[in-house]
């Protein structure tokens, strides 16, 4: 891959980043601003207000299949407007809810937009206009959803300081229909035909036949799922972690925003790699160090340094993985089906964020430290399992002979 960007591949990014950074700012990272905000106004209780961030990811994931075939049929840029307006009603729906019933199917409403617009139909996009070479592109775009709530967090603040919380959701709706909506509709390049038709976009990368292709999807499905399961799960209980590991608030807090940065900071090796990368050395990796972060914990005994150490491991580990997730799918199927695939992969994926930070949290609140860092050691055991007999199912193929 040419270390520039040619104006095609920079427009791409660049709709794709705006949008991307609206997508998940307005409505995933949205409630960790505004749900402690609007709890009291709708005289609903915190753990209901943020329910719907479950409503969204389970919808988002029963939805995922579906998703996949639509951007098999109409392509990525028309799925992404149709989210753009689906974004915008339940937005709507929010702005205007006074109880729990429309706030619940604002989140339904909300996470069927996430199915067609966050994540797979985004990487899908790039993919139908840069073909099995956009992992670079992929990178670059976790990078920005890896930040949308550093930059909405204190957009919505402002907005609701000055406007209240009904008109901030009234605007973030504005954003979808008269932001991202032109742009997903007028603002992408046309899809590259070689990427999309033809040869080239039906061959994989490696020859597979029809059971071990399943075998494939069903590795890198529970691979991922598991890996998921641990990093979302974690996620909001990791500052709680660092606590009853032996940390103060004050620096369990500062581990924690290390953690956010050291992430960020392994997408962005990541893109460097480019075309160089093998999402499968990299899953491989990624799960390695978040096994090898958590056996760490387990068996040195608490220190500043033991977490900071482990912050660094940890962090780089999930960041590598993040990326892995979105880019497996190019590693052993054709350009043409990476919507498909990822749509259906999405499905386990999403239920296992919509119920993993319960679980971590009733653990860590019942169980302790202790038992919840035995429990993340033991899924990552599992899911480096499943990568290794991924690596070894590859490993026994034939490389495809790409069409030029």
């Amino acid at each position: 891959m040419q270390n520039s960007f040619s104006l095609r591949t920079s427009q791409t990014i660049a709709v794709l980043a705006v949008s991307q950074l609206i997508g998940w700012g307005t409505t995933f990272d949205m409630l960790g601003v505004m749900g402690r905000i609007i709890a009291p106004q709708l005289a609903l209780p915190n753990e209901v207000i943020f329910a719907g961030l479950t409503v969204m990811m389970v919808i988002s994931a029963l939805a995922g299949p579906a998703t996949g075939r639509w951007l098999g049929r109409y392509g990525a840029a028309k799925v992404l407007a149709a989210a753009s307006v689906t974004f915008a009603i339940g937005l709507l729906l929010l702005a205007g809810t006074t109880n729990i019933m429309v706030y619940t199917v604002a989140w339904v409403v909300i996470g069927l937009g996430g199915a067609l617009g966050l994540s797979a139909p985004c990487y899908t996009a790039v993919v139908e206009r840069e073909g099995a070479n956009g992992k670079r592109v992929i990178a670059i775009l976790m990078l920005f959803t890896g930040l949308s709530a550093t930059i909405f967090w204190p957009i919505l603040t402002l907005l609701n300081d000055a406007f209240g919380w009904s008109i901030t959701f009234l605007i973030c709706a504005a954003l979808h229909i008269f932001v991202c909506l032109p742009l997903h509709l007028f603002g992408l390049p046309k899809p590259v035909a070689s990427h999309t038709q033809g040869a080239a976009a039906e061959t994989p990368p490696v020859e597979l036949t029809p059971t071990d292709r399943r075998k494939a999807f069903l590795l890198i499905a529970a691979a991922t799922t598991l890996c998921s399961f641990i990093s979302f799960g974690i996620a909001p209980s990791l500052l709680e972690m660092f606590r009853q590991s032996g940390a103060t608030p004050a620096f369990a807090l500062q581990l924690g925003s290390a953690r956010g940065v050291i992430g960020i900071s392994a997408r962005a090796l990541d893109m460097l790699l480019g075309k160089r990368g093998n999402p499968i050395l990299t899953s491989a990796m990624g799960v390695g160090l978040m096994l090898f972060s958590f056996l760490m914990l387990l068996l040195v005994p608490p220190s500043t340094s033991l977490l900071i150490t482990f912050v660094l491991i940890y962090g780089f580990g999930s960041g590598v993985l993040a990326v892995a997730r979105a880019l497996l799918p190019l590693a052993l199927f054709s350009a043409k089906e990476y919507g498909l695939q990822s749509g259906r992969l999405s499905t386990p994926q999403n239920l296992a964020n919509a119920i993993s930070p319960v679980i971590f949290t009733a653990m860590l609140d019942y169980a302790g430290a202790g038992a919840t860092i035995l429990a993340c050691a033991g899924l990552a055991a599992i899911a480096m399992v499943f990568v290794i007999a991924l690596m070894g199912l590859v490993r026994n193929a034939v490389p495809s002979t790409q069409a030029a």
